[in-house]
This record gives C-alpha cells, structure tokens and sequence, in this order.
C-alpha cells in the first residue's frame, strides 16, 4: 500500500508522556509530514453500491496513537501469557494477540457514546473503550484494583458503554442488538457494535437477532472476527458457508482485511454513518487471526502449522504493517516508535507489578455490587444459614 501524497511540517511526539530530550532533539532535528495518503484493500460488499474509500489519510498524531495502543494490547497480552504460565492468572483466558487491528480500528471508526459488545476475546477492547492496563491485569489475577473489583476474571470485564465479555457463546448478539434498540428507542444518534466469531457464527439466535434488527431497522453493526478457527475447528470444516459478510441475507454486508487497522477505521466509519442515517443494521466481517491458541489450555499447533502462524506474522502483522507505513512514508521515525515500545513496556511492567501485589478481595464482599443503588440486604450464602451482606 504505496503513500501517495505527504504534505511536510514540523511536528512534535504526538504521545501522552512527556518525550526524553533525546527523543525530543531527535524530532525536533526532523520534518515529519503531518499526514499522508494510502491504499486502502476494496472491501467484498454484499447488497451494497458502493463501499468504503479505496484510500485514506492517516495523521501523523492518530498514526501514533494507534500504535502505541495496538503495542499495548499485544504486550498485555503477552505479559498475560508469562503471568498464566506463574499460575498467577488462572481459569478461562483467551488472548487476542494478532487481532489487534480489529479492537484499535474499530475504537477509531466511533464515538466513544457508542457501545460495544463482544465475546470472552474482551482485553483488547476492554482497552480501547477506555480502561487502564492496570485495571485489566488486576482483574485477570483476580484482586481488588480490577475493573470489575476482581469479580469478573478474564471473560467478564466492563466499561462506560462497553458491555463486557460474555461466556456463552453467541449470546450477546441479541443483547447487542437490544442496545441498538435502546439506541433507537431513546432517540439518541448511536450505534452498537455487536461482535462475534466465526465460531458463533452458526448459532441460531445471531440469525433470529438479525431478523429482529432488520424489522426494526435498529442502528447495530454485527461483527464477525473471523479468526479462521472456532477453537480448534477451522472455518471450513465448520460452516457450509464462509462468506459471513453475506450471510446476513437480507442485510447489507462487507468483508474487511483485518489485519489493517486503516481498512478496519473506513469500514466503521462507513458502516456508522449507514446506520445512524437510519437504514437499519449491517453486517461486517473482520479477516484476522489470532496467534495464540483458542485460549491458554489449547497449545494452538494441534489443528494448524506453526509455517501457518509464523507467514501471518511475517507478512500481514497488524503492528508491524502499520509501522512500515509511517516510517516510508515519513510520518514517524522508527527510533521515535522504538522509544514508545520502552514506554510501552514500562507501563506494561508496573501494572503487572500492581497486579500481582493487589490484595484479593476479602470473603465478606463475595454478596457486595449486586445492585447498582439499593440500600444494604442479607444473600443467601451456600446453605440457608450463610448469609452475606450485599451493598451497591
């Protein structure tokens, strides 16, 4: 994806930190270009006229921020990974490291009053809506500083218009699409990106959603992360069809490559503006991939080649696509990027230290948030005799 234009001038660090001296001689001794113009893969469209735009422009300060934040997702990820392997983290935790593009694109391509609702794949996003890494290590270790004071574990994290994780799959298509109703229903200009795998894709209550969405012409974006396994089941083997930009059927569709965050931005940009102009649901399918396995206690080299996962790192890696753009087309230096991954690192390391010296918490608060306002009451416990004092 060749720059085709790039328009020059001074610009310094467009990250949150403070720049060292180094870096900001470095810069400041540099005419970065403001922004540039690239490329862009055609989407497939199913019902659609046209598309999203063939090219875009990426700005210097969103090139940056985006990679700093789809660096952030793999290192947590990864730091995940170590603190699982400690026995630290435990239970369910499914990774989404390689699938970057989609949580970092998507969060570019709305607002954040929109809403999003995903399956148990969630750190990512649970990010990119706006929680800190901290928040999300603790909630993975289980101890009082998570986000869901470290009730909810990998699979159930939450945040201002971000509806969680969800274990079962399949299942929150149809809450997603009762956002979108709610959207409507208030009157409010909103949408509600619905997502879900290829692994749910064939459930049947993401078609009865679908229909109910068409009906109402409710303002929701189903998404379809098509990893190309359902646990250890690759796409073909599980499904008669694997167009699932199509199988909407009667709602309009569009196949996105994954795997570029820019391709991932115009697509929501695109699919937002059809649903808020009131034409009813979409569907998009996100190509992508995943490189750990379905979750921790599945190795991930059982069904498909490590040649496999090592050619999609080498040459469709969201991360390393994304900063092969900037450097060559002068929007960034790779010392400057080099220093945001030390940064990146850092922020990295001492949330996992938050993570793992955080207390749990304390068996008395076990019956503690059931609801969000409501004076304090007694919860029945394992037998009758237990009680537990639940307060909002």
């Amino acid at each position: 994806s060749g720059m085709m234009t790039a328009h020059c001038s001074l610009s310094l660090l467009g990250s949150s930190d403070p720049p060292t001296l180094a870096s900001r001689v470095l810069v400041a001794s540099r005419n970065f270009a403001n922004d540039a113009t690239f490329e862009i893969k055609k989407c497939d469209l199913h019902r659609l006229e046209e598309g999203p735009p063939v090219t875009t422009v990426l700005t210097r300060e969103d090139g940056l921020k985006y990679y700093r934040m789809m660096q952030t997702v793999r290192r947590m990820e990864l730091k995940a990974d170590q603190l699982y392997k400690q026995k630290i983290i435990r239970g369910f935790c499914h990774l989404c490291d390689g699938q970057e593009a989609c949580c970092v694109g998507l969060e570019a391509g709305i607002k954040p009053t929109d809403h999003l609702i995903t399956a148990y794949r969630a750190h990512g996003f649970t990010f990119t809506r706006g929680l800190s890494v901290r928040e999300i290590l603790a909630e993975l270790t289980g101890r009082k500083g998570g986000c869901a004071k470290g009730k909810g574990g990998s699979m159930h994290m939450y945040a201002k218009n971000f509806y969680g994780g969800n274990g079962i799959v399949g299942a929150q298509v149809p809450l997603g699409a009762g956002i979108a109703l709610a959207c409507k229903y208030n009157g409010k200009d909103e949408v509600c990106l619905t997502l879900y795998g290829d692994g749910a894709a064939n459930q049947g209550q993401i078609f009865e959603a679908y229909n109910m969405a068409a009906l109402w012409k409710l303002p929701c974006i189903f998404i379809c992360e098509n990893n190309r396994y359902g646990m250890g089941t690759s796409v073909e083997r599980a499904a008669a069809s694997t167009d699932y930009y199509k199988r909407g059927d009667f709602i309009p569709g569009l196949r996105v490559d994954g795997m570029d965050i820019l391709c991932v931005r115009e697509a929501t940009r695109f699919a937002a503006a059809y649903c808020r102009s009131g034409k009813g649901p979409i569907l998009m399918e996100l190509q992508t991939y995943r490189y750990h396995g379905h979750s921790m206690s599945d190795p991930g080299v059982s069904y498909r080649t490590r040649e496999e996962i090592q050619e999609v790192r080498s040459k469709s890696d969201p991360i390393m696509l994304l900063k092969d753009r900037m450097v060559n087309s002068n929007l960034a230096s790779v010392e400057e990027l080099k220093e945001i991954d030390v940064e990146v690192r850092k922020e990295i390391e001492d949330a996992a230290q938050f993570a793992t010296a955080d207390p749990e918490p304390p068996l008395e608060e076990l019956g503690y948030h059931i609801y969000s306002s409501d004076p304090p009451f007694e919860v029945r416990g394992a037998n009758q005799w237990i009680k537990f004092k639940s307060v909002s």
